[in-house]
């Protein structure tokens, strides 16, 4: 935000091609991908998937044993959150989308692709959008 205002339109227009959010910059990634014939998954085998790819490592994660760790941002309350990454709407497709990819979605994000299933993250999704503001 500092830096926004010394720009020159040129250099701001530069700037917003670098910084748009991924929806505006990749049709991979659009901001509300559909999810048409693609409910979200399994909320017990969500539980399950965020411990077996170590999601416990870097989060806080109501409800989930050993996801005490402050790395990353608490997922308390990701429900409830306007955005995910800061950049994506938080819609069900988009946080399917950021649990694949998050380096596509956000590259200087520390958050690592870890491989993660399409089914694995729509299983991590259902879970996630059990954590409102009353967990």
């Amino acid at each position: 935000m500092k830096v926004l205002p010394s720009l020159s339109p040129s250099d701001y227009a530069d700037w917003d091609k670098r910084h748009a959010p991924v929806s505006a910059r990749s049709p991979e990634f659009p901001a509300t991908a559909p999810m048409v014939d693609q409910p979200l998954g399994d909320i017990a085998a969500g539980r399950q998937a965020l411990q077996q790819y170590l999601c416990t490592t870097c989060h806080v994660i109501p409800g989930i044993v050993g996801a005490n760790s402050h790395i990353g941002p608490s997922l308390s309350g990701i429900a409830d959150r306007q955005y995910i990454a800061g950049v994506l709407p938080n819609t069900p497709a988009n946080m399917v989308q950021w649990i694949q990819k998050p380096s596509a979605i956000a590259p200087l994000s520390a958050m690592p692709d870890l491989g993660v299933t399409e089914k694995d993250a729509r299983d991590m999704a259902a879970f996630f959008y059990t954590l409102g503001k009353k967990e």
